[in-house]
């Protein structure tokens, strides 16, 4: 649906982005040119504000809503502070297949050039047919005073269209897209999910044919980083989002990567490392010294630094065409009770769908930093009552060949305060996804969980990481692991009980 955009002082159509970048160094505050040649902003407001987010409907809705009549006076008032603004439009592609795109523009106020900079390295390329489905309508520098934080995200599914008021962080020009892409995407009858793709080539897999990953997982999870790591010479595909269809079929979405950048390191994850190093690729809240020096593991303004940086700099897959889905990872950074990895029934991998735990990271915001968190889905964009994420994520499990396993991104045995714990490390995931896609790993059932645990995998150098309860039996703790056990089977009950409408085998547990 074409949207008639308000009318401004002027409009800058898909500048450059050494336009962008003058023009960010011309009226931006708070920028630094790094060591790398490439442009840190530090934004005012450093990650996604869920508080000041509004579906607008007049219907009652599991999400937070605005009514249509007062989303109309917000952005009548949007609209005539726009009339005296210089604007940039910027438009492109989400998606590349030309079946399954859908055309999005960003119109934003050009004293904030960063943001659509960023956002060019996320669309693919606009073409001479390009009718705008999608449109997001920025103004950083207007605020919603009243609102949480004086901040105001507005969802308008009926016309496609997203509004924000107020925040100058990149995260919602990128989500106010793929939100409303959420829906597009489970009314052509198929599921948006959170996550990354990568492709393990033919010569390296079992069946001998290449074979498509998903990895899903809430942000600081590691989400990215299983996604962009080398294992058997795998290929990253997409970062962030992708459409799960009937079949196992996958539509991506994004011609770049919004990466963290928190702990960034080129010997862990290379390839992230190597695309936010580039001239081209543009931080925002990363941690810079007045003479450009770029510090990844520094918190002092905040730990959710990113970067975005184009998939034609990095080795990477083409997202055209891909395999039918064969894997699909579900993280959860516990620290206790899940195993490095554990194989799921189809009713199992849809209740721990569900569940969506983890343990919160400061990529989600201060808000969830150090919680446990549970978000259906892994998706906290989700536009209506998340029982439909379940039982449509069931029916696509039951039409395609895919197998789900559940991959703990953290420790085994308590917080990293108890000396008795211990991490799952980056190469102990490694080691997991080597023996899925080989298929070496010996399983047996749990008798806690019902899911199957490892009782070997090639390569992986600690089997107290894949059977928690056996390092709770050497250290004498089984009392404590029963009762942690009892207490996260009552939780996850109370949990799920919540969802009106779930499919009674996702409901029910999954024998769990």
């Amino acid at each position: 649906m074409s949207v008639q955009l308000p009318p401004a002082r002027s409009v800058a159509v898909n500048p450059a982005q050494e336009e962008l970048r003058g023009w960010v160094l011309e009226y931006m505050p708070n920028v630094t040119v790094t060591e790398f040649g490439n442009i840190n902003y530090q934004a005012r407001i450093v990650s996604r504000l869920s508080r000041s987010t509004f579906f607008v409907s007049d219907e009652p809705n599991d999400k937070p809503t605005i009514s249509r009549a007062e989303a109309e006076e917000w952005a009548a008032k949007q609209d005539a502070y726009i009339a005296e603004q210089d604007m940039v439009l910027m438009q492109g592609y989400i998606g590349p297949e030309p079946a399954f795109r859908t055309a999005a523009q960003l119109y934003i106020e050009r004293t904030n050039s960063n943001i659509p900079a960023m956002q060019e390295q996320l669309y693919f390329d606009p073409d001479e047919g390009f009718t705008p489905e999608f449109t997001v309508i920025y103004t950083p520098n207007l605020p919603a005073p009243g609102k949480p934080d004086d901040c105001l995200i507005t969802i308008d599914l009926d016309n496609w269209v997203t509004r924000v008021f107020g925040s100058d962080y990149f995260g919602e020009s990128k989500m106010g897209g793929l939100r409303m892409w959420n829906r597009l995407v489970y009314d052509r009858g198929g599921l948006a999910m959170h996550s990354g793709a990568k492709t393990f080539p033919a010569e390296q897999t079992a069946s001998g044919e290449e074979e498509l990953a998903l990895i899903i997982g809430l942000s600081g999870t590691g989400k990215t980083t299983t996604t962009f790591r080398n294992v058997k010479g795998s290929l990253p595909v997409q970062d962030d989002f992708i459409a799960l269809m009937p079949g196992g079929l996958v539509h991506t979405t994004e011609n770049g990567c919004f990466a963290k950048t928190f702990g960034l390191d080129p010997d862990d994850e290379p390839t992230i490392y190597e695309g936010a190093t580039r001239p081209d690729a543009w931080l925002e809240n990363v941690s810079v010294s007045p003479d450009g020096k770029v510090d990844f593991f520094d918190t002092n303004y905040t730990a959710n630094g990113r970067c975005t940086f184009g998939l034609e700099h990095i080795r990477h897959r083409d997202p055209r065409s891909l395999p039918i889905a064969r894997y699909l990872f579900i993280l959860n950074r516990n620290e206790n009770l899940i195993p490095a990895v554990a194989k799921l029934k189809p009713e199992q991998a849809a209740y721990y769908f569900m569940l969506g735990e983890t343990k919160g990271t400061s990529a989600g915001g201060a808000a969830e930093a150090g919680r446990n968190l549970r978000v259906p889905g892994t998706n906290p964009f989700w536009f209506e009552g998340d029982a439909t994420q379940g039982n449509r994520l069931l029916e696509l499990l039951e039409s395609s060949p895919l197998e789900v396993y559940l991959l703990n991104t953290g420790r085994v045995g308590g917080p990293e305060s108890d000396e008795r714990s211990k991490k799952v490390r980056i190469t102990h995931s490694a080691a997991v996804q080597h023996g899925i896609v080989d298929g070496t790993i010996e399983w047996e059932e749990d008798p806690d969980f019902g899911y199957l645990v490892a009782t070997s995998i090639p390569g992986f150098d600690d089997d107290e990481l894949l059977r928690p309860r056996v390092l709770y039996e050497r250290q004498g703790r089984l009392d404590e692991y029963a009762s942690l056990v009892e207490n996260l089977k009552a939780e996850r009950t109370g949990y799920i009980a919540r969802f009106d409408g779930l499919d009674p085998r996702i409901s029910g547990g999954a024998g769990v």
